[in-house]
């Protein structure tokens, strides 16, 4: 690996990592680089999946005010998420690695529209929503959670969005608030699908170390500045990165 290829790996986990921790998608900056400096596409997507670990665990602990309150309903979203990642990451190591392709712009552009629908949406459905239902997610919630885990541990790119469009319609909370809760799923997510990859896998450590150091500055940076942002300009801010995400997986 030549220096400008590691600078570029980098970099290029540096924007992801804050990516990730405002809205998702990083894994759209970090697996196009990975690729243009050589590595064959399963290898590329393994390190990148191991690499951002770090970095989602320094977005969280960015968070970690807009948690307070919320372990019990996270711990629930949590165990759907790990069990989704790990069907996600033996289906990587068993199917075909274009699998998704064809279909994962078409996620992104639903969970686009849900999140701008969102205020009107959760407002519909609160009136919907027995008194006293407590702050728990539903069974919908849980298995949408559960599928979306089984897509982050397969490929990951735009997991945080699925999640965020599902998160608020599923949750009477604000933004930044399930924003948070989607950092920490989409972490645990990356953790067990990386360590199934770490062990039966073959992982180019030294890009995975580079994207993990570039990460965690990004999530810290991400937490920073993306905490400040009000509800309307975060979800403007998903939605673009969001439809790039879908114009970049369109002309890849």
């Amino acid at each position: 690996m030549s220096p400008l290829h590691a600078l570029a790996i980098f970099a290029a986990g540096i924007v992801a990592g804050a990516i990730n921790t405002v809205v998702g998608s990083g894994t759209l900056f970090t697996f196009p680089v990975l690729l243009a400096v050589g590595y064959p596409p399963v290898v590329a997507n393994v390190s990148n999946t191991i690499g951002l670990v770090p970095g989602s665990a320094a977005g969280a602990a960015g968070y970690r005010r807009e948690l307070v309150g919320q372990r019990r309903r996270t711990a629930s979203l949590a165990i759907a998420s790990v069990l989704g990642g790990v069907a996600g990451a033996v289906a990587l190591l068993s199917l075909p690695a274009s699998a998704f392709a064809a279909i994962v712009p078409a996620f992104i552009a639903i969970a686009l529209v849900l999140i701008v629908a969102q205020p009107r949406l959760s407002r519909l459905l609160a009136a919907r929503r027995p008194t006293g239902g407590g702050p728990s997610p539903g069974p919908a919630v849980i298995a949408c959670v559960f599928a979306s885990g089984v897509y982050g541990g397969y490929f990951g790119a735009a997991q945080g969005i699925l999640l965020l469009s599902i998160l608020s319609l599923g949750l009477d909370e604000s933004l930044q608030r399930i924003n948070a809760i989607k950092v920490v799923l989409a972490g645990l997510v990356n953790l067990v699908a990386g360590v199934i990859f770490a062990l039966v896998a073959d992982v180019a450590w030294t890009a995975a170390l580079l994207i993990a150091g570039g990460s965690i500055i990004g999530g810290i940076l991400g937490a920073r500045g993306g905490r400040r942002l009000p509800d309307r300009a975060l979800r403007a801010l998903i939605v673009v990165v969001g439809v790039a995400a879908i114009v970049r997986l369109i002309a890849g």
